[in-house]
């Protein structure tokens, strides 16, 4: 099953940049994910060549995940979307007004979004979002 539902999960990016590229139209989704893989060039070859959709991605051997990668960035686009965590959308806005940059905005904030993410598996309980924010926060201090 979690095969089955990665690689569809995964064949949904290759086919949203393939209609992107050709001009297609776009749903909701699509759009957002486009813009993510817009984002990453470095992904743009991958996309093209489903042959690495069942590619397992090792960080132990400095290996990054793409697909996670992705979702990271859309995942934390929705907490912003939603100000969920409460706090996030005004962290999103001053980092980006100091950053300049949305994809640098973004891969910073992710890291708290990673560590929370990571937190939470290790100890097997939801993510702590007070925790989370707290990482956040501390962004606008460096």
């Amino acid at each position: 099953m979690y095969t089955t539902e990665r690689d569809r999960l995964r064949q949904f990016y290759v086919d949203t940049w393939q209609k992107a590229r050709n001009n297609e139209p776009l749903d909701a989704m699509e759009t957002l994910v486009a813009r993510v893989i817009e984002m990453h060039p470095e992904y743009h070859a991958m996309l093209t060549n489903s042959k690495h959709l069942g590619n397992n991605y090792f960080p132990e051997m400095g290996e990054t995940n793409p697909f996670l990668h992705m979702g990271m960035h859309l995942g934390l686009q929705e907490q912003v979307s939603m100000d969920r965590p409460a706090g996030i959308q005004d962290v999103y806005k001053k980092l980006g007004e100091r950053l300049r940059d949305v994809h640098e905005t973004e891969h910073a904030m992710m890291e708290c979004l990673a560590e929370a993410m990571w937190q939470a598996q290790r100890n097997q309980t939801e993510p702590d979002e007070q925790a989370y924010l707290k990482c956040l926060q501390a962004l606008l201090e460096n």
